[in-house]
């Protein structure tokens, strides 16, 4: 059992989070800095000053120092995004999954359980590894008089749920953080928007009549800030949604071929 464990642990050894946090930060930053700030964007190469007509690099600049978190949060969806898509591409297996699965059930109908076995271990990936797990539970117990058919059938499912167990971390890796993206990305949007308005609204208060660039920066900063919140909470929840229904076919594949498994054993039996 150790050893199985062991196993699982290191075929769901992925990518952390956080490094990749921290990387898109750094990133975030340059892009800022080098890019939306370059003294090319803006009025008399200055970037204190307006950004050049229709300029929307010089615009994003103006968001302030928020667009660069929100930034970060963005990059990390992404980048996420495809760590998942590659991780989930690998539990899938090498072959399409419901053509595994129905060769698998015309293998168990013929009794050819080393076939099946065989299978397993051509297709990989998360469903064929639950399956091979149950194989082997299967033809431990088939032979052990010791058992009752309740007894067998039970250590079977259990089997399943166990291997199932061990797997679900691994396909699951990562979506929390892009989950508490889907609101955190709206939050700092927000954030940085009420930002603005209030570099707004001092600019109409000040004495001496109205800042009129201190009044459009505010309300630059307030609008790119809702602007890039929205589309990092959108990608987000893009993203958190596309790879959970994802996950809930593997485990809906999972859990048909489970209960074929001991279907068969009870029958053949």
């Amino acid at each position: 059992m150790k050893n199985r464990e062991n196993k699982n642990k290191k075929r769901r050894f992925g990518i952390s989070a956080f490094p990749i946090i921290v990387l898109c930060f750094i990133l975030a930053l340059a892009v800022y800095h080098f890019i939306f700030g370059n003294p090319s964007n803006f009025m008399n190469n200055d970037p204190n000053n307006h950004p050049l007509p229709g300029n929307l690099l010089g615009t994003i600049y103006k968001g302030g120092v928020i667009v660069p978190v929100i930034q970060t949060l963005l990059f990390t969806v992404l980048t996420l995004s495809v760590e998942r898509y590659i991780a989930l591409r690998k539990t899938r297996g090498r072959k399409n999954l419901q053509d595994f699965v129905w060769n698998v059930k015309l293998l168990l109908d013929d009794g050819n359980i080393e076939g099946a076995r065989k299978a397993c271990m051509e297709q990989k990936g998360t469903v064929a590894n639950v399956i091979l797990s149950s194989l082997s539970k299967f033809d431990a117990i088939n032979s052990n008089p010791n058992f009752s058919m309740e007894q067998k059938q039970l250590a079977i499912q259990k089997e399943l749920d166990e291997a199932t167990m061990l797997e679900l971390p691994g396909m699951e890796q990562n979506l929390p953080v892009i989950a508490t993206i889907t609101t955190l990305g709206t939050l700092m949007g927000l954030l940085g928007t009420v930002i603005g308005m209030i570099k707004s609204f001092a600019a109409l208060s000040s004495a001496g009549g109205t800042d009129s660039i201190a009044l459009s920066t505010g309300i630059s900063e307030a609008l790119v800030n809702t602007a890039f919140g929205i589309l990092t909470g959108a990608c987000a929840v893009i993203a958190y949604n596309y790879y959970t229904s994802k996950i809930d076919g593997v485990t809906h594949s999972i859990d048909e071929i489970g209960s074929y498994i001991v279907q068969t054993f009870t029958l053949k039996h």
